[in-house]
């Protein structure tokens, strides 16, 4: 049984807005009571008497009704709801809840709401590419807000990209499945970034990684409930919420941190670009220019992830594959090689994942099969492959 079972079901304005009927319905089957809050612009998509007979409750619209009793509707609202579904989510909406405002009265209720928020996205992909919007929707996943798609499609405008509002099973599964219990506590260990090797005190060999996917998979497995350990590289991103973030420079002191903590761990995902070489012997002083041509001697570093399955309790691991040709045949070999569960695998021959916010990628299993996931936010693609991760082991 669902621990969340009132739900409050914001619509706003936009041509999602009919799919959110069917999410009504999907939730009352699955035990949820349902009340329904509209702004002023959802209600030129859909009619409230058309929420009303989905919900059995009756719909809220207005911040102030003369013919009402309920003073304080909004903080009763607030107050009696489990958890707030926006859906669809304009990029107004999403922008006045991230800054605080609370002019109509589903803002109010969630500026004075303490339930879990979950955010179902829908706008042009123009929109939804916007800084502005992205940083909003950052800003309400900081506050432990669980951002729910968006789709890649066609649009209402004709455009085809990112914004679609996903379709509504889906959006509610997303919704059920963060209520359930598989993710809570279960020990994951990440790791993500570059490495670097030195050649002198101020110069080393490292790779174009930022570590963006690594970090969004740990800040997502750390809002379903799990025990997140994330072993990074150097970059530049500021520490998950909910997680432990071990910082490492070189892939020897990754490799030692994550089996110090792998022993007992679940899951451990393998997103870091480590340096499959070091120097030999760097020099211990900073060398100088003099010399015309200079060598320098590289040495195998220890694979990790091989590491990892050799461990007598072996999790559950996944690992990547960046190729620039034989994408699929390459990453299978990888897996195989390395005793891996699952592999995720992107291309890189044109230069335009490492550092990225957006990643196409390939899933492959152990029997060979795979998912081929488009080009999405990494923020996003990290959600998927969660759930991804989740079905398999489930």
């Amino acid at each position: 049984m669902n621990n969340m079972k009132k739900i409050l079901l914001g619509v706003t304005g936009g041509i999602g807005a009919y799919k959110s009927l069917e999410c009504a319905r999907l939730l009352r089957e699955l035990g949820f009571e349902v009340k329904v809050v509209m702004t002023k612009h959802a209600q030129e998509f859909v009619t409230p008497l058309s929420f009303q007979a989905m919900s059995c409750n009756p719909v809220y619209a207005r911040l102030f009704d003369e013919t009402s009793h309920d003073a304080m509707r909004h903080i009763e609202l607030a107050k009696w709801a489990d958890s707030i579904l926006l859906a669809p989510a304009s990029a107004n909406t999403i922008a006045k809840i991230a800054l605080g405002l609370a002019d109509d009265l589903l803002t109010t209720i969630c500026l004075a709401s303490k339930a879990k928020l979950f955010v179902a996205p829908a706008m042009n992909k123009i929109m939804f590419e916007n800084s502005a919007t992205q940083n909003n929707i950052q800003t309400l996943i900081d506050r432990g807000a669980t951002i729910i798609g968006p789709d890649c499609g066609l649009q209402a405008c004709g455009d085809v990209g990112f914004g679609r509002m996903g379709e509504p099973d889906q959006i509610v599964a997303a919704l059920n499945k963060t209520q359930s219990h598989f993710w809570q506590n279960k020990k994951i260990v990440i790791t993500a970034g570059p490495t670097h090797e030195a050649i002198d005190p101020i110069r080393f060999i490292s790779n174009k990684s930022s570590g963006k996917m690594g970090y969004a998979l740990a800040e997502a497995a750390a809002q379903l409930g799990a025990q997140v350990i994330l072993i990074s590289g150097p970059t530049h991103l500021s520490s998950p919420k909910s997680t432990v973030t071990l910082h490492v420079t070189t892939a020897t002191e990754m490799l030692k941190a994550v089996l110090k903590h792998s022993n007992d761990t679940d899951i451990f995902i393998g997103a870091a670009a480590v340096a499959n070489y070091k120097i030999e012997n760097p020099e211990i002083q900073k060398i100088k220019s003099v010399d015309e041509k200079r060598s320098l001697l590289l040495i195998k570093n220890q694979d990790i992830i091989y590491a990892v399955s050799r461990l007598d309790k072996k999790p559950f691991i996944v690992g990547f594959a960046a190729e620039t040709q034989n994408l699929h045949d390459n990453a299978f070999q990888k897996l195989r090689a390395k005793n891996m569960d699952l592999i995720v695998a992107n291309d890189v021959s044109e230069n335009q994942v490492m550092g990225c916010d957006t990643n196409r990628v390939i899933v492959i299993n152990k029997k060979n099969e795979k998912i081929e996931l488009p080009e999405m936010p990494k923020k996003i693609l990290a959600s998927r492959l969660l759930d991804i991760i989740g079905d398999l082991i489930k």
